[in-house]
């Protein structure tokens, strides 16, 4: 009995992966629909490549110091309890690989391409998984603080604050540091539009993102027994809540529409397990109008050119869904309990500071040291042609 219950912990913890893996195809075509055609061919190939530099970092350095535990024994050693402790490196590895994932996003169009690999390497071998072994692995003595200052310990069941606060931060300072495409913003203070190129290649990604994210949360459980389908549906309610709030903010724009429940989605990770439902379904509605507000502001009036809005949907929902697991999460508001508005507002922070520092080191001294950006001829004739030499439709390049 012990070894199938191992074996069924085991399957469940892979087909999480397996789910958040084929999310990363929903950040390449989310990317793909929003980017300029002359970009298309290079979104895809970065969130793959990505996704590989990641495995290697995550493989080599990045698990160790989260966890502390390597693999460097032999595999009859590794292969031990079904190999589920292979399969949850596996499923934690999808989370951390999303982190240049979102970055991507913000830096599309004009990023170089091996500067953003080494990037890659060092968020996801450094900088991410020291704040994920900070809240997840309790390391540093950093939750044990938490729970004696403020009576609870930082609670974020699936990642709004350790993947998605932290990946949308870590992409601000190299969106900053990139600057804008050029043509975005004119000289006179008009704001030139640089509309999305395919809205169903932008509607297929938000889908599968969707699709994956109940992966993405539901399996955080890592166990079968711990399966909860409050869960499930309370990330099915702030879903509908971010959808139906970036509907009316957003005024009908398919985009806002697309991007409204990945910020519902991205809010309720951290207090999926203990939200009432229709706590959840306000967590998702407040994130839904924080991301068109925010990216409308970020956009037109900061002239901040944020591609996909990564730092309004990851950075800010993903804040917004760690404090709000501090409210929705207590029994006074129909939750479970066991949190604490202190312990997550800290907390939350803690991971922006964490994420905006590493940031802007990783992407200030690569910029320093050998340049991030395309320059201006590369930049026009686009990333597709300029870094891969093929364009998403060379049939208009060929010689009949």
């Amino acid at each position: 009995m012990n070894n199938l219950a191992t074996g069924a912990d085991t399957l469940f913890v892979l087909l999480g992966a397996i789910m958040v893996l084929a999310m990363h195809s929903g950040f390449a075509f989310l990317e793909l629909g929003t980017v300029r055609r002359k970009n298309q061919v290079n979104a895809l190939v970065k969130i793959l490549t990505d996704f590989s530099v990641s495995t290697i970092a995550y493989f080599f350095i990045g698990y160790s110091i989260a966890y502390g535990v390597d693999f460097y024994s032999g595999a009859s050693v590794l292969a031990q309890k079904n190999g589920y402790d292979l399969v949850k490196f596996f499923f934690l590895l999808t989370f951390a690989a999303a982190i240049p994932a979102i970055v991507s996003g913000g830096i599309a169009e004009r990023a170089r391409f091996n500067p953003q690999l080494i990037a890659t390497f060092l968020l996801v071998g450094f900088v991410y998984p020291f704040f994920e072994g900070l809240v997840w692995n309790k390391n540093m003595g950093f939750q044990a603080w938490l729970n004696a200052s403020f009576g609870a310990e930082l609670h974020d069941f699936a990642g709004s604050v350790v993947v998605h606060a932290v990946g949308g931060w870590i992409a601000l300072p190299a969106v900053l540091l990139l600057g804008a495409r050029r043509g975005r913003y004119r000289n006179d203070g008009m704001v030139s539009a640089h509309p999305p190129s395919s809205i169903p290649f932008l509607a297929l990604g938000a889908w599968v993102l969707t699709v994956g994210w109940f992966g993405f949360n539901v399996m955080s459980a890592q166990k079968l027994e711990a399966i909860s389908g409050l869960v499930a549906v309370n990330s099915l309610m702030a879903m509908v809540g971010g959808t139906l709030a970036a509907l009316v903010i957003g005024k009908n724009d398919p985009g806002f529409i697309h991007n409204g429940p990945l910020a519902g989605l991205v809010a309720v990770c951290a207090g999926s397990d203990l939200m009432h439902p229709i706590g959840a379904l306000v967590t998702g509605a407040v994130a839904g109008v924080l991301f068109v507000v925010m990216f409308t502001i970020t956009q037109n009036r900061w002239k901040i050119d944020d591609v996909l809005g990564v730092w309004p949907l990851h950075g800010l929902c993903g804040a917004w869904g760690g404090i709000a697991a501090g409210i929705f999460g207590l029994q006074a508001f129909g939750g479970m309990g066991g949190v604490t508005f202190g312990a997550q507002l800290v907390g939350t922070l803690a991971g922006v500071g964490v994420a905006l520092i590493g940031g802007a080191v990783v992407y200030g001294g690569i910029k320093a040291a050998m340049g991030l950006r395309l320059d201006a001829e590369e930049e026009f004739n686009g990333a597709d042609l300029s870094i891969h030499k093929i364009s998403a439709s060379p049939e208009r390049e060929t010689n009949w």
